[in-house]
């Protein structure tokens, strides 16, 4: 891809320490289970959280990375021209004396992000990506209750596809995102795994990540091969944890207080009294437990199966994968 000054900063000052691969999403099809499997392996190295670091300063990818300060009337976000160096000295300390390691990272929002595919396509090291997809229904269903837990709806499912649909939507238009890695990064760069696969025939699919990546499949331990992440955790009582989100909106989100490049000096991360408060009596009522989300609403899977297949029109051809037959049924 050639280069441009409007990129010139995204180059790394060093290749060395840069990802070898990247799980770059899509969310909820399997990144995490796929990070702790290979992250077993003895020559792979990959850091335990998520990173976001090629689209850091993508506002519609990371809200909660951005801040504004209403006393002040000023924003605090992660803007690389700003400061280079310490973005990248941020990013690449990561991978800091990992150097013998094959290493990786896991980021679910650079599928649906076009300035992150251009950012790593212009790296001198020639990283190779890894991309997850689930039948789009079903991902969007479970996109929701991760937002759900995360404070981030206030509607139910039906209503936040009325009212807000971007914010679960987006995400499974696989087809038009793999079209824009493909204009700027060679194919044979990229693998697309199929969640559903990955679940029902893990050892295969693991095999033919590890012969994409080229390490060694035989170092990953058998047992390692059962791991399946991720298993939610939801409120007791859905109504009060959407009257929460409601009632806390107005708060933001300290989540990534101190995990970013660019946090202002008075910035706290402290958590605010009311917001406490509210938690506390929240989770006194309705606690988090280990439970399915209810059944999708049928119509409702109706509904978003039909917009969906056509959004997809011609993924199979795109990926040389039988793709649509797999989660849409005939007709």
């Amino acid at each position: 891809m050639k280069k441009n000054s409007r990129l010139q900063n995204w180059i790394a000052p060093g290749e060395k320490l840069l990802p070898d691969f990247i799980i770059g999403g899509a969310m909820k099809c399997g990144t995490t289970t796929l990070h702790q499997i290979l992250d077993k392996h003895p020559q792979i190295f990959i850091p335990t959280d998520e990173i976001g670091f090629f689209d850091i300063d993508n506002h519609l990818q990371h809200s909660d990375y951005s801040f504004y300060h209403k006393g002040k009337n000023k924003w605090t976000a992660q803007i690389m021209n700003e400061n280079p160096s310490k973005m990248w000295d941020w990013y690449l300390k990561k991978f800091a004396g990992k150097e013998k390691f094959l290493k990786g990272e896991d980021s679910t929002t650079y599928l649906a992000s076009k300035i992150a595919a251009e950012r790593i396509a212009i790296q001198k090291k020639e990283i190779k990506l890894i991309f997850l997809l689930r039948q789009p229904t079903m991902r969007a269903y479970s996109n929701y209750y991760h937002m759900l837990r995360r404070g981030k709806v206030i509607y139910s499912f039906e209503d936040t596809i009325k009212y807000s649909p971007y914010c679960i939507l987006n995400r499974s238009l696989y087809k038009e995102q793999l079209e824009h890695y493909y204009e700027v990064i060679p194919k044979e760069r990229i693998k697309v795994v199929l969640f559903e696969e990955l679940i029902a025939n893990t050892e295969s699919v693991i095999r033919e990540i590890c012969d994409f990546i080229q390490v060694d499949f035989k170092k990953i331990p058998a047992d390692v091969l059962k791991t399946h992440a991720n298993r939610a955790k939801l409120p007791i009582i859905l109504f009060l944890q959407l009257k929460k989100n409601y009632l806390l909106r107005n708060f933001g989100s300290t989540y990534y207080a101190h995990s970013l490049p660019n946090i202002p000096p008075e910035f706290s991360g402290s958590t605010p009294i009311k917001r406490k408060l509210v938690n506390l009596i929240h989770f006194a009522m309705s606690p988090l437990v280990k439970k399915r989300p209810p059944e999708i609403n049928e119509t409702t899977k109706a509904f978003l199966d039909e917009y969906f297949y056509k959004e997809l029109d011609g993924i199979d051809e795109l990926v040389n994968k039988d793709i649509l037959s797999k989660w849409f049924k005939a007709g």
